[in-house]
């Protein structure tokens, strides 16, 4: 995970000019050793903490658009008023302080109490609500029904054996050894119980009937429902290459999946993965950083390179060589015999474990068998409705229209701020969903950041220099600015995102 460091600027405590804070800006600096942003706002001055609660971003270099501020590093969003956290990947609230006025100067003084008070009643009461899916959308679904007040029936149908995690950890610092354990669920047993969300671990739906709303899971059970979410995700796609049963073949998709290649990895000193793509890559140089040799088989010229381009695909690769990481490209297997991986051309490559990462297939069986309309992945509406009264689809299973086109877009923070959307939408707000798609990849020691939809593109304009590490590649289609990818640059990032958004 990520650390902010030690917090600089003005000492708040003890005052600073009132000329100092811009009008509609935020100043950062700190009080008692903790970093803190001071807002001026159109009703004065706010204070809240200056450290983002998803990993710890320095909110300071983020970006300020109107009453809130985007965090510099993923891209999470607060109010600068209440310290609300509005846009996953934070779900946590930013602290407060009392601000007050002297003369010319204005000083931050204690924390405030965090407010307990209930939400307002939403709007629209469905009925009980049942999430499919213990992934990231279905989590973010049911926390932030709850934070808006619904406090009817509400299940979350999980067929993993784990609670819903913080999934792209698994292959950057949990698969490294960097991250405990207890940092990966994204809440506790506590969470649930807390908030009235039943959570079920293991679960299998069997089937889904529209027309009566109910649920049958696969023990017999039936659950009725008002509004439903289908967040059932994806699955990895299987190549039917001899030998890939094997019980050293994995994919990473879980937590599970990670804690099995973690355990074999301990006896193991070479690894090969097939496909490189932005999972397989990240658990490459994750692995690589454990001491194993990894080599990766790529059928393409450069890896990334549908998504990234040629020169942006090749100097992530590139980072990877220099660590020590061996590729084949153009290159497809042919079969494991346990030991030995061979490659089409006849080429032989130790491997003590093989990782297969070729892409995934949105889950949409249950929905097609309901009657729903599926087209690569569920097809639903801006608002993220699904063909049926009542039901929804989000994340990487949900089919919509983004800037006049249908995308399925497979990214962690999208997925939950779909489930987000969906929440409010249940409840009445009939927003049409419009964010703008973000992720962030990390290879060997460099942080890679990307806003847009980066797919269909036909030109891309690089500003700065890949080699020193600082750079913005925007992505073009048709005249038309769709996507960017940024390493040294997170608040150029942020600012691209803002227009995309418009």
């Amino acid at each position: 995970m990520g650390q902010s460091e030690a917090p600089t600027g003005p000492d708040f405590g003890k005052g600073v000019p009132l000329a100092d804070v811009p009008q509609g800006g935020v100043l950062a600096g700190h009080v008692d050793g903790e970093a803190v942003l001071l807002a001026r706002l159109d009703d004065g001055f706010h204070a809240v903490a200056g450290s983002c609660t998803h990993y710890g971003g320095p909110l300071g270099e983020g970006l300020v658009v109107g009453d809130q501020v985007h965090c510099p590093w993923h891209h999470a969003c607060f109010s600068l008023r209440t310290g609300e956290a509005l846009r996953a990947p934070a779900f946590k609230a930013l602290a407060r302080w009392r601000t007050e006025i002297v003369g010319d100067s204005v000083f931050v003084r204690e924390q405030e109490k965090a407010s307990h008070a209930p939400p307002p009643r939403p709007r629209v009461d469905p009925g009980a609500v049942v999430i499919v899916g213990g992934g990231a959308a279905g989590f973010a679904a049911a926390q932030r029904l709850r934070a808006l007040g619904f406090d009817g029936p509400l299940s979350m149908l999980s067929a993993d054996a784990d609670p819903p995690c913080d999934r792209p950890n698994l292959s950057k610092d949990y698969l490294a050894g960097t991250a405990q354990e207890d940092w990966i669920p994204l809440q506790g047993p506590k969470f649930f119980a807390k908030h009235d969300i039943d959570l079920r671990l293991g679960c299998e739906v069997a089937a889904i009937d529209v027309a009566a709303r109910r649920v049958r899971l696969a023990s017999g059970e039936e659950l009725g429902y008002g509004a439903l979410l289908l967040a059932t995700g994806s699955e990895p796609r299987r190549l039917q290459v001899p030998g890939f049963d094997r019980p050293n073949v994995f994919a990473l998709r879980t937590l599970a999946d990670a804690r099995a290649i973690v355990a074999v990895c301990a006896q193991a000193r070479s690894v090969t993965f097939v496909g490189g793509g932005f999972i397989g890559m990240e658990a490459a140089g994750a692995l690589r950083s454990r001491g194993l040799a990894v080599h990766v088989v790529e059928s393409g010229e450069v890896p990334m390179e549908r998504a990234l381009g040629r020169e942006l695909g090749a100097f992530v690769a590139g980072l990877h060589r220099d660590a020590g990481v061996v590729f084949h490209l153009r290159a497809g297997a042919k079969g494991f015999d346990g030991h030995e991986l061979a490659l089409q051309d006849g080429t032989a490559i130790a491997a003590d474990v093989v990782v297969v990462g070729v892409g995934v297939t949105p889950r949409t069986q249950l929905a097609a068998a309901a009657g729903l309309a599926v087209d690569d992945g569920i097809v639903v509406d801006a608002r993220l409705q699904a063909a049926a009264p009542g039901v929804y689809a989000a994340g990487d299973v949900a089919r919509y229209r983004h800037r006049g086109e249908l995308v399925r877009v497979e990214h962690w923070v999208h997925a939950e701020r779909q489930g987000q959307a969906v929440a409010a939408n249940m409840l009445g707000a009939g927003q049409p969903f419009a964010d703008v798609p973000f992720f962030w990849t990390h290879h060997q020691g460099v942080e890679l950041r990307c806003s847009g939809h980066m797919a269909g593109w036909d030109r891309i304009d690089i500003d700065g220099a890949l080699a020193a590490r600082d750079f913005t590649a925007r992505f073009f289609r048709a005249g038309r600015l769709v996507a960017a990818a940024s390493v040294g640059r997170d608040r150029e990032n942020l600012e691209i995102e803002e227009t995309l958004r418009g």
